[in-house]
């Protein structure tokens, strides 16, 4: 999916200036590069899969070597990033001699806020494919995913090894750059102990334990995700603080005797039935034990305001079938599930939603 961890550029309009040396793309053409995105999607994808940022990491190469090293065509190689140049994706210092730009690290795999596992989720031939199925989710409001391929996303995790382990990797990194974020913007107080619900391998469930020791956690998940887990916990030298749970949020009773329960970019995988079994169950969990509710997610700017919430909106409708979610939409789903905010958050950022149970 679009990696929800890039933020928004400083002006409100949409960051598409395409620029030639003879000046700004004509309209007309603009609008063709629209409509032909796929190219775009195909040779990042490409790019990354053949994993061309790290050969040149040590700097830069002629593309013979550059093909050597990654098993692939010369010719053909050189041909497609010739075409990565003119959107600032390497860079040909010499004739067919390529170096990494700026935009080009971010496919690293040695970087530490790499995006490269979420550009290979985004560019595979299912997530592609599910985007014929737009049409097919405005016109009827589900899922172009499950129309396209037969059976819905999750479904597909469950029976393609190779899907789920791309869909995976893709959240431990955007775990780790959107945790960041998350602990530099929010004080999460003085927790006891913490289930992160959802919480995947447990990248961000271990970066809470790390900033606060005295705090043990509880990791649920599927049981095919959290079985996954004990390595990064033993790595993160946390794991003898945290209980992992494997089990699933709709059919299975969640942890008790929790003071903080999270929920880190979950909701928003979920319609709104979905997302309020999910929050009547934590609310089940909480019971009236005075335990908060912390939703780590967006909140869509209004109007014409440039906002990425907007974008990742749109994998959320055909892949999923949830939704990004306004203040007004988050106030509705909190209180038919039986809570309610405790502050304001602010609109068109990643926030941390603050909830407690109503009285």
């Amino acid at each position: 999916m679009s990696d929800p961890t890039v933020g928004a550029p400083d002006t409100a309009a949409v960051p598409l200036d395409l620029v030639t040396p003879e000046g700004p793309v004509p309209p007309r053409l603009k609008l063709m590069l629209l409509a032909n995105g796929q190219r775009f999607t195909a040779v990042v994808h490409t790019l990354a899969d053949l994993g061309v940022a790290d050969v040149l990491a040590a700097g830069p190469r002629p593309v013979r070597e550059i093909a050597e090293a990654v098993g692939c065509d010369a010719t053909q190689l050189y041909r497609v990033l010739r075409f990565a140049v003119l959107v600032g994706l390497f860079r040909e210092v010499e004739p067919e001699v390529f170096a990494l730009t700026e935009l080009a690290e971010g496919l690293r795999g040695d970087v530490p806020d790499n995006v490269r596992d979420a550009v290979l989720l985004d560019g595979s031939e299912k997530f592609n494919r599910a985007f014929t199925g737009l049409g097919h989710s405005v016109r009827t409001g589900r899922p172009g995913f499950d129309h396209v391929h037969g059976r819905s996303f999750w479904q597909d995790l469950e029976a393609d090894d190779e899907a789920a382990r791309t869909f995976d990797a893709a959240m431990t990194g955007i775990s780790r750059r959107l945790g960041a974020v998350y602990l530099e913007r929010h004080d999460f107080g003085r927790p006891r102990r913490i289930a992160d619900v959802g919480g995947g391998r447990g990248y961000f469930l271990a970066s809470l334990l790390e900033r606060y020791p005295d705090a043990r956690g509880v990791l649920f998940d599927r049981p095919q995700v959290v079985a996954a887990a004990g390595e990064l916990l033993e790595e993160r030298g946390v794991d003898d603080r945290v209980e992992v749970v494997g089990g699933d949020f709709f059919t299975d009773a969640l942890p008790t005797g929790c003071d903080t329960y999270v929920l880190k970019t979950v909701l928003h995988d979920w319609p709104d039935d979905g997302a309020a079994r999910i929050l009547r169950r934590v609310r089940e969990a909480i019971g009236g034990t005075g335990a908060r509710l912390l939703i780590l997610e967006q909140v869509v700017a209004p109007m014409n305001t440039w906002d990425p919430a907007k974008l990742l909106d749109l994998d959320m409708m055909v892949v999923m079938g949830g939704r990004e979610r306004n203040l007004t939409e988050w106030h509705r789903l909190l209180a038919g599930a039986g809570f309610r905010l405790t502050h304001e958050p602010e609109a068109g950022d990643w926030t941390v939603l603050e909830c407690v149970p109503e009285d």
